[in-house]
């Protein structure tokens, strides 16, 4: 390898906000592209296991994923780049502990552990992504920001992370990361289309490319996407003229440079876009049907710098992301926006070695929050700002033993400090085998909105109610306990978690015992619900011989109202997931794939949501060693749920539908 390999290969490790930086180094001495490396699934999702994975988002620091203090799961970009993925949504499809919950309007939320989507943080990167659903209702406009064409992995921990990234990580934490530059010019061009069985619309069309490479040897490399994917309005059954799911168009782009002055530090600038359209016929609150058209645009701007020294590593990163929102309604009726989200954030920090045993991680954050919209407030306009602190230390007892304990200070402008610990025990007592324990408090500050004492919204209960906002909120907490094994031998698997959490101070609406306005209902927002959600996940594989293997999960989940003592609604105590993939030729693969949702509670008076079971076939193809196609379909058994059980299910699915895809790499 000429020394400028060497030197860029090297400098991959000081990516700032590109976790996997020593594994694409070596990777990239192999004389290799960093796709290539196989897909890990910690949740035994069926991808198979050559390589350990590095992963930083459970510590802020690289661990191979057997030594993470942490229930993680970590899906490979190259897996989602095989079947048909909308948005982050479909990518964690199937996952251990991941539900998708549905938020109205036929959209999404990402669910860990039984919690709501809108405790579970995203970020880009290490960069968070704040959730629109703050302030829009039925909102998952969070979930398109990186094309499944750009991303390396996914890294998903499960339970509360507030000890290192403060608000919202009261779930767990999503982290999409992205590819990045290498010491040689790669690209890629795909293409899918997925059509559906029953003549009612919802057909997929997704094109996207992928091309990074040096600009200057060893000092300037680039980095740049696009992706345009449309989804076509899916018709209720019981009612064509309304829909089911909304059409769906966007386009991203985004362009990257890292520039690595010298051997010690790296600096990375980065531009990305999204322009969303969002359309769909809803029935009114006088079944009149009208229509609403969202319009979305995202941006993000990120700046970052990393430097390896004699005495430890640091990072520092200027970011701002933008969402603007508007949308329209055919019948005049009131609108939620305009909207205008605005996150601006600094955060720095240091890692370095104080002996043998300890190393220790010490940061802080600023962070800015706006919105603009027409009812937080009279002048239609809010922000506050959030200040953060952090510690680390992972400590290495003793040969077998290692333990993590961390814990973040926030301060919030109006409800002052909040304090998140957490304290993590690792023990090896044999090679293969690792013991877990950990514990955790997180919290979820209330959204602007809610606390916002001019805040009224008069579109509650399809016009029939008031929402009024309420500024002595507290923040949403959750103490979160867990416990576990895992064994990796070289051709199975095995794992089994238990987990409980105690979350406390749920914000919720509350009718209140008068009403200023006259035939209206009057809601306001107060801390009134505690929570229960404990249970346990199963996950194991094997090769059942050289070209089969198998893959499976297993959650099982209590989640109960300790106030009313009934069950929580709409989670399944129930849910599995299995994989069986065959390879009868080094060019040929296929798989099968069953995801198994239980049965729901709804309430005392609708009783339960039968359970149901999805079964999905694909088969890769390769044409060339550039050229792969991949056929499939998704849904064998026609499950269509709201589309055929009106007012069973919360949400439609497509049906039976048909995948074809190609992909073609250089």
């Amino acid at each position: 390898m000429s020394d400028g390999r060497k030197l860029a290969a090297s400098l991959i490790a000081l990516v700032v906000g590109s976790p996997g930086a020593q594994a694409q180094a070596q990777l990239m001495e192999d004389g290799r592209q960093k796709e290539t490396q196989s897909v890990v699934s910690a949740s035994g999702n069926g991808y198979v296991k050559t390589l350990p994975t590095i992963v930083v988002t459970a510590t802020a620091n690289e661990r191979v994923t057997g030594n993470v203090p942490a229930s993680m799961t970590v899906v490979g970009g190259d897996q989602l780049r095989r079947r048909p993925v909308n948005d982050l949504a479909d990518a964690l499809r199937g996952a251990v502990g991941i539900s998708l919950e549905d938020v109205g309007q036929g959209r999404r939320g990402i669910s860990i552990r039984g919690m709501s989507g809108e405790h579970t943080l995203m970020l880009v990167d290490g960069q968070r992504i704040s959730s629109s659903s703050s302030a829009i209702a039925h909102s998952d406009m969070e979930l398109g920001w990186v094309p499944a064409e750009a991303i390396d992995r996914l890294e998903v921990v499960r339970g509360t992370m507030s000890s290192l990234y403060g608000s919202e990580a009261l779930g767990g934490v999503v982290n999409v990361i992205t590819r990045s530059a290498t010491d040689h010019w790669i690209g890629s061009l795909s293409s899918y289309a997925l059509a559906t069985d029953h003549g009612l619309g919802g057909n997929q069309y997704k094109n996207g490319f992928y091309i990074a490479g040096p600009l200057v040897p060893g000092r300037l490399g680039l980095s740049a996407w696009g992706e345009f994917r449309r989804r076509n309005m899916l018709r209720d059954a019981s009612n064509t003229t309304l829909s089911a799911l909304d059409r769906q168009r966007a386009v991203t782009g985004h362009l990257g440079l890292s520039w690595t002055p010298d051997a010690r530090q790296r600096i990375d600038v980065s531009v990305d876009a999204t322009n969303e359209d969002q359309a769909g016929v809803y029935g009114g609150s006088r079944d009149i049907p009208y229509q609403s058209e969202n319009e979305i645009q995202r941006r993000r701007y990120a700046f970052s710098h990393t430097g390896e020294w004699d005495w430890g590593s640091t990072r520092a990163k200027l970011y701002r992301s933008t969402l603007d929102r508007q949308i329209w309604r055919s019948d005049g009726g009131q609108a939620s926006g305009p909207n205008r989200f605005v996150d601006t954030v600094f955060d720095t920090q240091a890692s370095f070695p104080l002996n043998s045993i300890h190393r220790l991680t010490i940061g802080g954050q600023f962070r800015r929050e706006s919105l603009e919209d027409p009812n937080v407030n009279r002048i239609g306009k809010k922000a506050q700002n959030h200040y953060a602190l952090f510690v680390q230390d992972e400590m290495t007892l003793a040969d077998r033993w290692e333990l993590v304990l961390g814990s973040r200070f926030d301060r919030h402008e109006q409800f002052g400090w909040e304090i998140s610990p957490r304290a993590y025990l690792l023990f090896h007592p044999v090679e293969g085998l690792t013991l877990k324990a950990g514990v955790g408090r997180g919290f979820k500050a209330p959204t602007l909105k809610q606390l916002s004492a001019e805040f009224e919204s008069w579109a509650a209960m399809g016009g029939r109610g008031v929402i009024r906002g309420n500024p002595d909120l507290q923040p949403e907490t959750n103490l979160s306990y867990e416990l576990g094994a895992a064994y990796e031998a070289d051709t199975w698997s095995a794992g089994a978690t238990f987990f409980h959490n105690n979350v406390r101070n749920l914000i919720d609406t509350v009718r209140q015992p008068t009403c200023f306005a006259p035939g209206r209902v009057c809601l306001a927002y107060e801390n009134v619900a505690r929570v229960r959600l404990q249970g346990v996940e199963l996950t194991g594989g094997a090769d059942l011989s050289a070209r089969w293997r198998l893959d499976a999960n297993y959650t099982y989940l209590d989640a109960r109202d300790q106030i009313t003592g009934e069950p929580m609604p709409d989670r399944s105590r129930h849910r599995a997931n299995a994989t069986l993939a065959w390879k009868p030729l080094a060019s040929l693969s296929t798989r099968m794939q069953l995801e198994y949702i239980g049965a729901q509670f709804r309430s005392d008076k609708e009783g339960k949501r039968p359970g149901y079971a999805l079964l999905h076939w694909y088969m890769d193809y390769a044409l060339s060693r550039n050229v792969t196609v991949q056929v499939g379909v998704e849904n064998l058994t026609d499950k269509r749920l709201a589309n055929d059980y009106i007012g069973l299910y919360s949400r439609a699915d497509e049906g039976r539908r048909y995948f074809v895809g190609m992909r073609v790499q250089f």
